[in-house]
Order: C-alpha cells, then structure tokens, then sequence
C-alpha cells in the first residue's frame, strides 16, 4: 500500500464512504421493491449482531510455516488486548504535528476527546463477560486488556487455537536468538458482533509468538589466532555522550533530571541491581536512591535472562539514568508479543507518569508488509502504535524509537530478505526515530591492524569489511577469504529509510530536499523469489567501490536525530548474567544505546526548563532549517558516510539514513527554551 493511501485508510477507518452508504441504500430499495416501506428499511440495515472479522496482530503471519501439532488445551491462561479506533482522528494529528499549541492534555482530557465512549467500552466488556471474560480498560479508552482460557476465547471470538513448534534462530554479534519452542495461535479470522467490530481497531493476543528483536549489537570476535590490540575501543561511558552532545552546560547549570520520570517500555525483564552497580561501582557517580519502579504489563516479561534480552533492558536503564542521575525510572517490561509491546507503550500513555519514554526494540516494514499480503495481519496492528504514541505526545511525553540495526536493509534480520527497508515501530510519524553514527579516530583491531575514521559518519559497516581476514567465516572456521561473503553477512549499520506505510509527517515536508537522497549502493539486491506473497529479493550482490548515485523516495523518512552506535566507537555495558565473558563488557553498541540516551537527555532538558517538551519533532525540523541549528548534518556525499545504501548530499539539512544529524543538547535545550 502506497503511504498516501495508508493517510487516507488511516482517517476513514470505521467509516463507510457516502458512496458506498448510496449505492447500498438504492439497491435495497429496488430488491424489495414490493415490500411495504418499513420492511423494506429493516431488510437494508445489517445485522448489529452479525459476526465480522476484526484484524489480528503479527502472529498468524509468524505461524504461516510453522508446525501444527495439537489443539491448544482449553484450560490455558490467555492474555488478550482489544484496540480501540481513536475518535477524530484527523484532528488529533494535526494538533500533534504543530506541537499541541494550546497545552499539553491530561488523560482524562485525552479520553474524552478522542478516546472511545464509555457506552461502546462497557459493550466490549459485557459481551466478553458474558463467556466469563474478565476486563480491564485502560483510562485513555483506547485499550482494553482481557483475561480468560483458550476455551473462553475460542467461544469468544469464533476462533480455534492450535499448539505450533517453532524452530530456533541463531545468536548474531551479541542479539540472543530466539530457543526453539511451542506456542498456541490461530490462523483463523477472529470475529466480534458488528456493533463492537465497528470500534475495534485490532485484536491482539492470540498467539504468545516473540515478535520483536533487541537493537543492541556486538562488536565481533577476531578470528581464532589473530592477536587483539592491547587496547580496546567501544569503552565509553555516559559521561563521553553527554561531553560530545553537549549536555555538559546543562549539568553547569543544575540540571540533572529532578523531579522527571524517565520510562522505558521493554519486552525483557531487569534486576535493578544491574543498573545500580553501573552507576554506583563502575561509573562511581551519585544517583537518587530507590528510583527504579518495575511495572509488569500483562504479567510481565518472565524471568531476567539474557536469552530473552534482558541486556537490552539493563543498557536502556544504565544509558538513560546515568545522563539524568536524579531522574526516577519506571520501567514497562512486558512480554514480546505483539499485544506485549503495545499494551507498554498504552501503560506508560494511560500512566503518564514518564515524561520522556524510549524502546529499544522493533521489526521491519517488510515483515508487517509480507503478512499483510497473505491476509494474516492487518494494517491495523502498526496503527495502534501510532494510537499510543499520539497520546504520549498529545501529554506531553517525548518519545524516542530505535532505527534498527542493519543500516537500510532491516529485513534482512527478521524475515532474512534482502530489500531495502525501514524499520517498525520508529517509522512512527509520532515518535522519534534514533539513527547511529561512527565516531572519528583511530580504531584498533589487532595488534598490528588498525582503522581510521577521519570525521563521524554515518554508522555502516563498509569501512569495517576490508579487514575481512582478520574474522572468522561460520560456515568454514576459517578467516574470510575476500570481502563479499563478509560483507553480505555483516550488512551492520544504523537503520534508516522511507517508509512503505506512514505518509510523510508536516514537519518534514517542511524540509527542503527532504526526499531526495544520494546513495552508495554495495549490496544489490538479487535472486527475487516469493516470500510470503511477496516478490522479493534473497542474496547480494557486492560492489567493493559504489559510485554516487542520487534518487528521490517518498513516505515518511528516518531517522530523525543520530548519535554514536557503532559497537567498535560504543559503550560499556553491565550485565551479570551474560552467558560468557564477564558481567562488565566493552564493545556494545547499536541505535538501542541511541534512542534511552536520548530520553535521559530529555530528562535534563526538561529539568532545565521545569516543564516537559513534548514531541520533539514539529519543533527540531524548525530549529534545524533556522540560523544557529542545533544539529549538525552528515551531508557528506561519499562511500565513507552511509548505512550501507543512503549517504549525505552536501548542503541538505536531512538526509534519509542519517536524519537531521548529531544534535547540540544545550543548543537544542535552548531552542525549546525560546
């Protein structure tokens, strides 16, 4: 679907198009012609009690191929989300795109407005009561979580769940795979009485599959006799993000996140104590006591394990609360679901405690796209991120999404295609979207071998593949031999591209050239095949030295802002349960560092100001096209300033891949201030 026609579907959705209503009307009356005049209305209106369909999350596109061994067993405990469509939509947007002039709303503010009736809330909730479901409905109305049996909701929903094996996927540069396992799910539509479909926006919670991934990326092991440098980079701390963003003139000025709320909605469990040792015995920095407060949403994230990614959360907490070290931190863990990651993002909406929320996980446009195109998901469920984003904006609440990991090529890590693709949920017009960089200097790799970057780039890993013989090939044990199958299987770099279902947002329609873009294209897309209904491509085909070419895209672009993610110019990451290798590692990077270290900035900032800033998108686009921009672009037109395919143009203040550029924090601090 073109995202011009995305706009369009996401403004009329729950409503039936004059014309449509027309035509329906005329050819009743001429079907019953003969009939008197009141039978003849009653005949033409549908059924309020008519079982329809409603659009489901991403599970049944994950279950396509996976193995059907048994009914679910009817006794299971099942947790299911109904999302409800907003009210007035359009109106809600357009406030958020100019900022929410006027003032900021509280929930009950934004429940009324644009949240569902009560009458229609109390209708979901009987008609479930009635198959002895128990519900609750969030306060923005927009959210309502039910509990029950598979039995229960089989009835419910007209569905049958079936118990599925999926197999396991492989570890890559430090992301845990997932374990091979069983879960339940339907491949079946779920079906709601016509009266409730209508303002049913999605149902989510049918299947327990993990969907999303963790955005945190390792630097990766030298192959097996060659000498490491004595020195190792990928050690920085907070304190170097907040001395090379400018946050310093902030802490000069007393500002260190007091009396702010840093959220971070997670799909893995924390022990506080990660963090506390970080701050406390590793960094050796003051923090406010008890600050960290864990809310399970829909009965939390199981048990802490690095298998399911709980170092994903400890670096978010670690990052976010050390720049704002008087800040409290509320964190959301909820299970990796679909229903999972949105109920998080609703939790900390309906909550609003947190004055500036980030995540670290996320998926790609073209698995959300493959699943539409069989008829397993609907559009639907990327729309209720847009929902609970467009409340934490409407509150006031910054929010800040990861950009992926594999520079323009996301697909590539989830569905193993190898088209570009943006990434879901960051491409988001309500949120921002956090890119990487490379920063400059001497890399050393070996004790011989060393890298040069001579000004921070864009995060790709092209100017890592040359030392191809310095790492090991899994498929021989042996170093690489040449630079394409290194290259083709470390496609790394930070996410970024035009995305194939959000319309381009106000703000950056605003920008000059904002959808034109040069690229370098090292990975050709080849060998297309269907995937899912889709025709799309498998391998690579490698260019060692791309020339320069330029094009146009369309839809909303990302990033929006970048920062250092490469692991090789990253971070210190505390974790005590990491299978191997120590509880304290070097090394660590990815936009998941990017997108918390922005949120604990916004804690500054807003502890500077005394007052939350909100969205920051309507208002940076306008501070970037002023005199004085608080960002720098990456405007460089070359192979040595790219996430792999989009690289800068000179003179643009965008540019798709690495977005606005690296920020200025106490410039930006005092654009918000004026």
């Amino acid at each position: 679907m073109k995202s011009r026609d995305w706009a369009r579907a996401r403004l009329a959705r729950g409503k039936r198009p004059a014309t449509a209503l027309a035509a329906i009307g005329a050819a009743g009356s001429l079907l019953f012609a003969a009939a008197p005049a009141g039978a003849a209305a009653q005949a033409a209106r549908p059924n309020p009690n008519a079982k329809v369909a409603v659009p489901q999350g991403t599970g049944p596109a994950a279950l396509a191929n996976a193995t059907v061994f048994g009914a679910a067993k009817g006794s299971t405990p099942e947790r299911v989300s109904f999302i409800l469509k907003a009210r007035h939509l359009g109106s809600l947007e357009a406030r958020v795109e100019t900022g929410m002039r006027g003032g900021y709303l509280p929930v009950a503010g934004f429940a009324d407005g644009y949240g569902q009736s009560p009458g229609n809330v109390q209708a979901l909730e009987s008609y479930l009561a009635k198959y002895k479901i128990k519900t609750s409905a969030l306060a923005d109305r927009l959210d309502v979580a039910a509990t029950g049996t598979v039995a229960e909701f089989n009835k419910a929903l007209g569905v049958h769940q079936n118990l599925y094996h999926v197999p396991a996927s492989r570890a890559v540069n430090g992301a845990p795979g997932h374990p091979g396992m069983t879960i339940h799910g339907t491949r079946g539509p779920a079906l709601l009485p016509a009266r409730l479909a209508r303002f049913v926006l999605a149902i989510l919670g049918l299947t327990n599959y993990p969907t999303f991934g963790s955005l945190a990326v390792h630097r990766p092991a030298l192959a097996r006799g060659v000498t490491p440098a004595a020195t190792q980079t990928g050690s920085l701390t907070p304190a170097d993000f907040a001395k090379r963003y400018n946050l310093d003139p902030l802490y000069q000025q007393g500002a260190d996140g007091a009396g702010q709320t840093i959220g971070i909605v997670t799909l893995a469990s924390l022990n506080p104590a990660d963090p506390e040792h970080f701050w406390h015995s590793v960094l050796k920095i003051s923090t406010k006591a008890n600050r960290i407060s864990l809310v399970n949403v829909d009965g939390g994230a199981g048990p802490v394990s690095y298998a399911a990614g709980s170092s994903e959360t400890a670096l978010d907490v670690e990052q976010s609360g050390a720049l704002a070290p008087q800040a409290d931190i509320v964190v959301y863990q909820a299970p990796n679901t679909d229903y999972g990651f949105v109920d998080g993002f609703f939790d900390a909406a309906s909550q609003n405690r947190a004055d500036s929320v980030s995540a670290s996980w996320g998926e790609s446009e073209t698995a959300i796209e493959a699943a539409v195109k069989t008829g397993t998901e609907s559009p639907a469920y990327a729309v209720s991120f847009d929902e609970a984003f467009l409340e934490l904006a409407a509150q006031g609440q910054s929010a800040f999404v990861s950009a992926g990991d594999y520079g323009a090529y996301t697909a590539a890590e989830d569905i193993g295609t190898t088209n570009l693709a943006a990434g879901n949920p960051d491409s988001s017009p309500w949120v921002t979207s956090a890119g990487g960089t490379t920063l400059a200097g001497t890399i050393p790799l070996t004790a011989t071998v060393s890298a040069h970057i001579t000004a921070e780039r864009t995060w790709g890993w092209d100017w890592l593949w040359p030392y191809y013989h310095l790492f090991t090939n899994p498929s021989t044990g042996k170093p690489y031999t040449s630079e394409a199958p290194f290259a083709e299987s470390e496609p790394i770099g930070g996410g970024g591209g035009f995305s194939i279902y959000e319309p381009t947002p106000a703000y950056q329609q605003l920008v000059p050239s904002a959808h034109h873009f040069s690229a370098v294209q090292y990975l050709k897309p080849i060998d297309y095949q269907q995937v899912d209904g889709l025709t799309l491509p498998t391998k690579w085909a490698f260019t060692a030295h791309p020339a320069v070419t330029t094009g146009s895209g369309s839809g909303r672009a990302t990033p929006d802002v970048s920062a250092d993610a490469d692991p090789f110019t990253g971070y210190l990451l505390y974790f005590s349960k990491f299978p191997s290798g120590g509880a304290l590692q070097s090394g660590w990077g990815g936009t998941s560092f990017v997108a918390p270290q922005l949120n604990g900035a916004t804690a500054v900032i807003d502890s500077y100001l005394h007052h939350r800033v909100g969205l920051w998108n309507p208002a940076i686009y306008r501070f970037a096209l002023g005199p004085g921009s608080p960002f720098t672009p990456l405007a460089t037109a070359s192979a040595s300033n790219d996430n792999l395919y989009y690289t800068g143009t000179p003179g643009q203040r965008f540019n798709v891949g690495s977005g606005l550029g690296t920020p200025n924090l106490a410039r930006l601090a005092a654009d918000f201030r004026g």
